[in-house]
């Protein structure tokens, strides 16, 4: 096996840990990566690595993802992505970047794997949920999505499907969950406050939090699903391993792990961790858009499918994540 590993959307953040990641997982040896982006991603040390910058909105620039000089990827890990608030703003550039350009990537795929299918790895999110909900998520809940971004990432799963049902690739889909907390500046995802309110705080900035008027406001006892990035990663890399047969003989998706926690359940948790003045750096101003698609997602999803998979949920929940975090900024890691 060559163990050639495609990355779109590579010089993002989760694309970036999971290059580092698929670098270091003993399952993949003599790994070699071919990683690319509308900007050109960095290549982790130690890998054989193509880097290219790539408009994945042109068919012929996809195309040549599958003729570099590693060869075909045996696997496709498809990150790329236009992110919720973004697509909502931008309907016309979310359906090209977070449909059309999958679609491609797809065909791409499919074209080049007709004596072996190559492993298409997607990743979608939760925001393919709306409308009512049981109290929690399973396998065999409809997605009715209420957003943009949520109605492109349930377009691509169910071409996913389609193509895998045809043999076409050997697709896994996995729906993530709000990933906490992400580095770096505030990104367009409708979710990005979900991080912010933790990030920015411990950095000593004041944060804007969408949700609420006030440290009282009832808002704040919206929940939320979510899920540490280090456990992210790992399951990403999981995806890749899991025999085909193993999953559900009807669907290729999975909903990874994780565990709920309300804004309300954040903000306690940063206080525990680093004290009331840091907390006091969150301020409040509603955004009813914000709001009405968040509230949109589920909350709670029942794990026991993903982990007979033998995918991982965090253990220790939103206080464990906030201490890692302030080591990670203690130690200039984020």
């Amino acid at each position: 096996m060559s163990n050639v590993v495609l990355v779109t959307g590579a010089a993002g953040w989760l694309g970036g840990l999971l290059a580092h990641a698929l670098r270091d997982d003993p399952g993949t040896p003599n790994v070699q990566l071919i990683l690319a982006d509308i900007i050109e991603p960095k290549a982790p040390e130690g890998v054989k690595a193509v880097t290219i910058k790539a408009d994945l909105t042109d068919k012929a620039q996809i195309n040549s993802l599958f003729a570099t000089s590693l060869g075909i990827p045996d696997t496709v890990y498809c990150l790329h992505g236009i992110m919720s608030r973004g697509s909502e703003d931008n309907f016309d550039l979310g359906l090209q970047v977070n449909v059309d350009s999958v679609r491609s990537l797809l065909d791409a795929t499919r074209h080049n794997g007709k004596k072996n299918p190559i492993k298409f790895i997607f990743t979608s999110s939760l925001a393919v949920y709306g409308g009512p909900l049981p109290e929690v998520i399973t396998p065999s809940t409809i997605a009715t999505p209420e957003g943009a971004y949520g109605m492109g990432k349930l377009t691509s799963e169910l071409f996913v499907n389609e193509y895998s049902r045809r043999g076409f690739v050997d697709g896994r889909i996995i729906r993530l969950p709000t990933v906490v907390i992400r580095p770096g500046a505030p990104s367009a995802a409708t979710s990005a406050f979900i991080s912010g309110i933790i990030r920015e705080p411990i950095k000593g900035l004041e944060y804007l939090c969408p949700i609420g008027d006030s440290l009282d406001s009832p808002e704040l006892e919206l929940a939320v699903w979510l899920a540490s990035p280090q456990t992210t990663i790992k399951n990403f890399v999981i995806a890749k391993h899991i025999s085909a047969d193993k999953f559900l003989p009807h669907t290729r998706v999975v909903c990874l792990p994780g565990f709920t926690a309300t804004i309300r359940d954040e903000l306690r948790a940063l206080e525990k961790v680093a004290g009331k003045g840091v907390v006091a750096l969150v301020k409040f101003k509603d955004d009813p858009v914000n709001r009405r698609i968040v509230s949109s997602w589920p909350p709670q999803f029942d794990n026991s499918y993903p982990l007979s998979l033998g995918f991982v949920m965090d253990e220790g929940g939103m206080e464990r994540i906030v201490q890692q975090f302030q080591k990670d900024v203690a130690t200039g890691i984020a």
